[in-house]
């Protein structure tokens, strides 16, 4: 199989790419700088994709965007809106216009957030539950739509909603590595708000599965079915280091450092369960997050 991967040099991509090819397929990536190199095209998404490089492609998986991880300015909210919405549209225009010439690509997976739902407290969210408020749940809106053309041609469209994404290196858990490996981490905020996570080995398998089973399509929350308040998160991540895990970071310190990100990605509240997967008998290799977080860091 051939797989055309964007973003392939992030924390997802960097474990995708390696796992597609162990079992055998060849891997294009989509690069936004000149290259000649035989296993990349080069592009640039403000003037769109050209859909004859995507000849012989079985497969597209859409990564790239903007990391939401910085404080949230003006110019930086409208860069990660349009690096997701501007982006996956190119491409899925691309994906639509080539599967029309010659059925191929057949399947489309963009990845997407669980910021969808917005911070919904104690609500149980599943695939069904309605969008939420905030910038984060605009932005995956918009984002989730941009796939329209690619659906609309009759390319089978993969939208995995993804959570924290817990991989040693890189991500939010790394961030948090350091001072909880001297002593200093604790619970933020109340530590009550509920945290959605999936393991990097585990989000690679879900990606694999969009690829490969055709009775997937459209959302799919790619995250484990065990959500825990941020609370137990801190205290089984202490445990996992062995370290003691009571310093906390006050509300007011993340709010004040930063700003509406840390409002609605650090103490937003999302207990969001994989409905689909469930149904789909996908099991997870790291299901219990003190097993998870020993394995990644032990």
């Amino acid at each position: 199989m051939r797989v055309l991967v964007s973003g392939a040099s992030g924390l997802i991509g960097s474990a995708l790419v390696p796992a597609l090819r162990v079992r055998g397929d060849e891997v294009v990536k989509l690069v936004r700088r000149n290259s000649s190199a035989q296993d990349e095209i080069a592009w640039d998404s403000s003037k769109g994709l050209d859909p004859s490089k995507l000849a012989g492609m079985d497969a597209v998986v859409n990564l790239a965007g903007k990391n939401v991880a910085t404080r949230w300015t003006e110019k930086a909210k409208r860069e990660i809106f349009e690096s997701r919405v501007r982006g996956t549209g190119a491409i899925a225009e691309a994906v639509g216009t080539s599967f029309r010439a010659s059925g191929k690509p057949s399947v489309f997976i963009s990845a997407s957030a669980i910021g969808f739902y917005g911070s919904r407290g104690s609500e149980i969210l599943t695939e069904g539950s309605s969008s939420g408020d905030g910038f984060l749940a605009e932005v995956v809106r918009g984002w989730e739509q941009a796939t329209e053309p690619a659906r609309t041609a009759g390319v089978r469209v993969v939208m995995p909603r993804i959570g924290m994404v817990l991989a040693r290196s890189g991500g939010a858990l790394a961030k948090m590595l350091p001072p909880f490996r001297i002593g200093l981490g604790g619970k933020i905020g109340s530590g009550e708000q509920w945290m959605s996570w999936i393991t990097i080995t585990d989000l690679v398998r879900v990606f694999l599965l969009a690829i490969d089973n055709p009775a997937v399509s459209g959302v799919i929350n790619a995250i484990t079915p065990n959500p825990v308040r941020n609370a137990e998160f801190v205290q089984s991540l202490g445990e996992a280091l062995h370290r003691p895990a009571v310093i906390p970071l006050p509300a007011f310190a993340v709010k004040t450092l930063f700003g509406q990100m840390g409002e609605e990605t650090i103490l937003g509240s999302l207990r969001v369960i994989p409905n689909r997967l469930q149904e789909l008998n996908f099991r997870f290799e790291y299901p219990q997050l003190l097993s998870a977080l020993e394995r990644i860091v032990g």
